[in-house]
């Protein structure tokens, strides 16, 4: 049921906490609320199953730290990250943290509670893969090479100006390969994208 759903949010800001919590409580999730990285830390021994809203900017650790906390601590709840300050470097090392989603405040409800539902669902399944390797090995193996190489730079957490410039052509033309191989990968998103090259083990071939 939805009510039983439970959410650990993480963040800094007493406004977001406040704002966040509220929205969730209203849509039926039970929310528990942490000022910070370490205040979660503290607790999350005895934290409820449930899905992680963690903010990527916060004092003392940020989110990525806590991120690797967590792996280090076999904790495998399923977390979303948040943040107002997104780039692809902050993308690229929060899904390889095991991020199930990577939201830009302010973030839209819809695109919040959609990962919310896939992060339950990896919660409800003994099998944790988001997509298995030969499934993502075989989608990517649909991008011509040229597309390959732009996906490859987003897997090092590179800008287009810069992949463009390790390529050898224009900031416009990565922006059409990027849009190419978004499309035949089915990725909504550059977090969907990101998943489908990790379980292809695309970083490893870099």
């Amino acid at each position: 049921m939805t009510e039983q759903r439970h959410i650990h949010l993480v963040d800094d800001e007493e406004s977001v906490r406040r704002s966040t919590s509220f929205m969730l409580r209203t849509a039926g999730y039970a929310v528990d609320t942490y000022p910070s990285g370490v205040a979660f830390l503290e607790q999350v021994a005895d934290a409820r199953p449930g899905c992680i809203l963690l903010d990527v900017r916060m004092p003392e650790m940020d989110g990525i730290e806590v991120q690797a906390q967590l792996v280090s601590r076999g904790v495998t709840l399923p977390v979303i990250v948040l943040t107002g300050h997104g780039d692809v470097g902050t993308a690229v090392a929060a899904m390889k943290g095991g991020a199930i989603d990577f939201l830009e405040k302010p973030f839209d409800s819809a695109a919040l509670m959609d990962a919310l539902d896939r992060g339950f669902e990896r919660l409800g399944r003994s099998d944790e893969a988001v997509a298995s390797q030969q499934d993502a090995e075989r989608r990517i193996a649909q991008l011509s090479p040229r597309e390959q190489d732009v996906l490859r730079g987003l897997v090092r957490g590179h800008p287009n100006k810069t992949i463009a410039y390790d390529l050898g052509i224009s900031p416009r033309t990565v922006e059409v390969h990027r849009a190419n191989a978004m499309s035949k990968l089915g990725a909504r998103s550059l977090s969907e994208a990101l998943r489908l090259a990790f379980a292809a083990k695309l970083d490893q071939s870099i």
